[in-house]
């Protein structure tokens, strides 16, 4: 929430929050929680999840991938034109737009102009995780065309980040080199676009040694002749320490004499770039707070652009990401208004988009309904493009003219597949857990058109941890959410005790607290809606993905709040995590639970594996089986644990998926099921979903 804000006072005990198409109250029903009628059902969910990704500008042109859960949850390039026509995809099915690198991915594109024949294009498909270069307006329609060679057995090759120098895609590789997902090196790698390294792997040429375990892609300085990246080691994560590193481009094209201008092991730089006049523009924690500096190549001093107890950066889960993006002549003042203007995003617990002049200081937020942007950013002359979500609309892509502050949507606008008044409106809250310590939440009341439950009834919540842990939830429009909200049954969202969006010290009460400090704060919001009258005590439930499937499940094995839990491609045993996840995580634990010599310990305290006999509350596990992150082996090692108690359960996986549902026939079984469970819970009659089998043995 803007920190210019406050939060708006709680809702009365059982009254949904109002809205501005509800009918009149001669027209509403009245209905318990629970078992309201709603139009959004689990299939329109799943056909709207997703967003844009990975904003860029060709010429005029506006290019993003976009999600497609229906054909088996690919990801296309979506192209808009230069005179301002519709969007449209660029690439047809199978071709899948995505990277797999790290397992989470990083931009996956890249594009030029050229003087004929239209753009030039390069992209990694999803399949064969191989790069292909792409001529869409060429004569004939011609297919992609590989440029990198097939990965050999069992030692996958992945590209992400690119930036097209020459005839090259200069971007960052990762390379296993043996069996173990620990097995693995990265450099930066300059890719022919002549094709002729797509049989032949020593025809690309590697800029970099491997000696930093991570890196992004390059970026490339205005004259050409240094490029700037993002590097960190084991067994930090990028938000515990990063290092800018500067190198000179020399004349044969290699990088030579690189050299650290900003960042360390305490001070997370999330995004390096440059302006016009040849100086950085770097987003820096050094102040405990992400905020925007000018850096001298040269010197590396810094200076805050905008010194603010806000965030104007995040969690650098994957390359290519970008909070700031300079408008041309950034860094110097030209005669026209937009001249040495920086866009940047920015702002607590969510960011929104704003015009900053880095010469005073000054700025200027974008006006409109959006309330969360995402970090992805593009500039095109005096035109920001961004990816931006409301209580009210979904993720689309928004197109800001800084000479006039006249924002519009230009690309992803679906119509309301529903009236909008089914639509939760989210509470921002601030609540008080374990020491008086803050904790941040959304509230979305249960909401209907033309329903209400009786006046003695509280309803029933579900408490969502979110993933990470190091990330949070902004208040939008979620379908998932409605889902549930439109039928009865509340959510609130923590960003609990370890989320960015407020600060390093926010983030950092994690630190060797995981498991502890996010049950509490989860448990204490709960608490407190079931105290004030918002949410019947007796009818809650948690639930999580990843990091916040941990939460839920180690809340189940910590306290007798939660009725039922919803766990979803979940964290649960904290040694088998370290041992068996992927490289990007492999030490993650240390920050969040401690060093390896006090892991067993900590895991025989915190582990729901470890806590299994403690667990008696219903539940849903829900997995993917080519989870690389989050293996099944996680999974089946808690029903192992729990097999011979009668503990209600079921557990549903999922060949085909990974980290993260993307299948649209998944994540209605994935609903459904957790509809299902809380109907039988909570006592509710609903007969418009299949019945979740609960197993007792």
């Amino acid at each position: 929430m803007d920190a210019a804000r406050e939060d708006p006072p709680a809702a009365a005990p059982h009254a949904a929050a109002p809205h501005p198409a509800d009918p009149p109250p001669a027209a509403i029903r009245e209905q318990p929680y629970g078992s309201w009628p709603s139009p959004i059902g689990a299939a329109l969910a799943a056909s709207l999840d997703g967003r844009p990704e990975y904003l860029g500008t060709i010429g005029a042109e506006v290019w993003w991938t976009e999600p497609r859960p229906a054909e088996g949850g690919r990801r296309t390039l979506v192209r808009r034109p230069a005179d301002g026509g519709p969007p449209r995809p660029a690439l047809p099915a199978p071709w899948n737009v995505r990277s797999a690198f790290t397992e989470y991915g990083g931009r996956p594109w890249a594009g030029t102009e050229r003087p004929r024949g239209g753009p030039l294009l390069v992209f990694v498909h999803f399949a064969d995780q191989r790069m292909y270069a792409y001529e869409p307006d060429a004569p004939g329609g011609p297919a992609p065309r590989p440029l990198t060679p097939p990965s050999p057995p069992g030692r996958p090759l992945r590209w992400a980040d690119p930036v097209l120098r020459g005839g090259e895609a200069w971007c960052v590789l990762e390379e296993f080199t043996g069996p173990a997902p620990t097995d693995v090196r990265r450099v930066l790698a300059a890719v022919p676009l002549d094709g002729s390294a797509a049989e032949d792997r020593s025809r690309v040429r590697e800029l970099t040694d491997d000696r930093h375990r991570f890196s992004t892609g390059p970026r490339l300085s205005p004259d050409g002749r240094h490029a700037v990246r993002l590097v960190w080691d084991h067994p930090r994560m990028p938000w515990d320490g990063t290092e800018a590193e500067l190198s000179r481009i020399t004349a044969d094209g290699t990088l030579a004499d690189p050299r650290t201008v900003l960042g360390g092991p305490d001070e997370a730089v999330a995004q390096a770039d440059w302006a016009q006049d040849g100086t950085l523009l770097a987003v820096s924690d050094r102040s405990g707070w992400w905020n925007p500096y000018r850096v001298d190549p040269e010197t590396g001093e810094a200076v805050n652009l905008c010194p603010r107890e806000e965030e104007f950066g995040g969690a650098l889960w994957r390359p290519g990401l970008n909070w700031l993006v300079p408008l041309p002549g950034a860094g110097t003042r030209t005669d026209g208004p937009a001249g040495g203007l920086v866009a940047v995003l920015h702002g607590l617990g969510s960011s929104v988009l704003g015009v900053l002049d880095p010469d005073t200081g000054d700025l200027v937020d974008a006006a409109g309904p959006w309330t969360a942007w995402q970090p992805t950013l593009a500039a095109h002359g005096d035109l920001v493009y961004g990816v931006a979500a409301s209580p009210r609309t979904a993720y689309e892509v928004v197109e800001l003219d800084t000479r006039t502050g006249h924002a519009r949507v230009v690309g992803a606008q679906a119509p309301a597949p529903v009236d909008p008044a089914y639509y939760p409106e989210p509470q921002t809250r601030t609540f008080l857990g374990p020491d008086d310590r803050e904790i941040h939440a959304h509230v979305y009341p249960p909401h209907h058109p033309a329903r209400r439950a009786p006046a003695d009834e509280l309803p029933p919540y579900a408490v969502w941890a979110h993933g990470g842990p190091t990330e949070h939830v902004p208040p939008v429009l979620d379908l998932h959410i409605a889902y549930f909200t439109s039928r009865g049954i509340g959510v609130v969202e923590v960003n609990y005790g370890g989320s960015t969006g407020y600060g390093r010290a926010y983030r950092e009460r994690l630190r060797e607290q995981w498991g502890v400090v996010d049950v509490e704060d989860c448990a204490a919001v709960a608490r407190a809606l079931a105290d004030e009258g918002t949410a019947d005590p007796a009818r809650l439930a948690i639930r999580g993905g990843s990091a916040g499937g941990w939460t839920a499940a180690a809340s189940l094995a910590s306290t007798s709040l939660y009725a039922c839990a919803a766990i979803r491609y979940p964290v649960l045993d904290l040694r088998g995590f370290a041992e068996e996840t992927h490289d990007l995580e492999s030490r993650y634990v240390e920050g969040l639970a401690g060093p390896p010599q006090t892991l067993a310990v900590i895991c025989r305290e915190r582990s729901p594996v470890a806590r299994a006999d403690r667990i008696t509350a219903p539940f849903v596990l829900l997995q993917g089986l080519d989870d690389a992150v989050c293996p099944p082996a996680q999974a089946e090692r808690l029903l192992a644990a729990l097999r011979g108690r009668s503990v209600p359960h079921a557990y549903l996986a999922f060949a085909g998926e990974g980290h993260g549902f993307r299948r649209a026939e998944t994540m209605v079984r994935a609903l459904e099921a957790e509809l299902s469970l809380y109907a039988q819970v909570f006592g509710i009659e609903r007969t418009d979903v299949p019945r979740l089998r609960l197993e007792t043995a």
